[in-house]
């Protein structure tokens, strides 16, 4: 932690840094920012049909409590019989097999009438992570495409198994976003978008009309992170330059300041956005961010700025 501090000198100074993303994506760039302790803030997206989490959403309803969960885990830096146990995931054969124990937790707290938020920030509490994560929307809601044909698909993961890119995408139903995410945005001074999987956890947030309201009235800088892979998704389609377009057309505005990627990346189209691409990844796993290299880049494109 202390190499971060004394290493990144233009994060170190802000006092709210906020993230919107998804899953694994979301969870590994809170983690590699988790010096920042309770300036850091994490808007996670809720639409997860997936999995554990689609099983529970199938038979229980409620919101999708998975990537909420996923970027807990990857912020627990003090490991604990508390953090096993909400980690834990049931083996075997029955109803209970394939399910995250946290999953469950956080939907006993749901099913309490325990408001969403507070019942991650209980979470949270118990397992001593003090950044900060917040639903998109405290409402139960499906991410939908609609095709070029006309077709209307529902679920990310029928969404994610498309052989064509979806025409546009929207929510069902479209729902209010939670006003801590609202506040958090209008507070910051950076906002960072992805990594993670395009249609399924970098968009969804964009769906919320508040949230895309904030961004185009937003004066944090706000960057785009690009995967490091190829997705296994219509995504795959999109060139660097259209997933910006996505983005801008959503938000409204030409509001992606900066963009950070990967050595061989595509990157000559973007116009006067600020560009650092730069090795990125863990030697071992090549499509992860190494959350060192990751910091690193990300004081080094805000240097740009000064």
């Amino acid at each position: 932690m202390n190499y971060h501090i004394n290493h990144l000198p233009y994060l170190a100074q802000l006092q709210h840094v906020v993230a919107l993303g998804g899953g694994h994506g979301l969870g590994r760039l809170m983690s590699s920012l988790g010096f920042l302790k309770a300036r850091l803030t994490g808007i996670v997206t809720t639409t997860d049909n997936g999995g554990s989490t689609g099983r529970i959403r199938l038979q229980h309803g409620g919101i999708a409590w998975g990537d909420l969960r996923n970027c807990i885990n990857q912020m627990i830096t003090e490991p604990s019989t508390a953090s096993a146990l909400f980690e834990y995931r049931f083996s075997g054969q029955g109803d209970l097999a394939g399910h995250n124990l946290g999953n469950l937790m956080l939907k006993a707290l749901e099913d309490m009438k325990i408001r969403p938020l507070e019942g991650v920030n209980l979470i949270r509490s118990l397992l001593r992570v003090t950044s900060h994560l917040i639903p998109m929307s405290e409402t139960p809601v499906h991410l939908g495409a609609k095709l070029h044909s006309g077709a209307t698909v529902v679920g990310e993961v029928n969404i994610d198994k498309l052989n064509e890119l979806p025409k546009r995408l929207f929510l069902i139903p479209q729902v209010s976003a939670t006003p801590e995410a609202v506040k958090a945005l209008q507070q910051a001074e950076l906002i960072l978008l992805g990594p993670g999987s395009f249609l399924t956890s970098i968009m969804p947030p964009l769906l919320l009309p508040e949230v895309t309201e904030a961004l185009a009235h937003s004066r944090a800088k706000i960057l785009f992170i690009d995967n490091l892979g190829v997705e296994h998704s219509p995504a795959a389609a999109l060139s660097l330059a259209n997933r910006i377009d996505w983005i801008e057309q959503r938000i409204g505005t030409s509001a992606v300041d900066g963009i950070i990627t990967y050595p061989d990346a595509d990157y000559y189209s973007l116009g006067e956005k600020k560009i650092l691409a730069q090795k990125l990844n863990d030697d071992d796993i090549t499509y992860r961010h190494n959350r060192t290299l990751l910091c690193q880049s990300i004081d080094r494109i805000l240097a740009q700025f000064c």
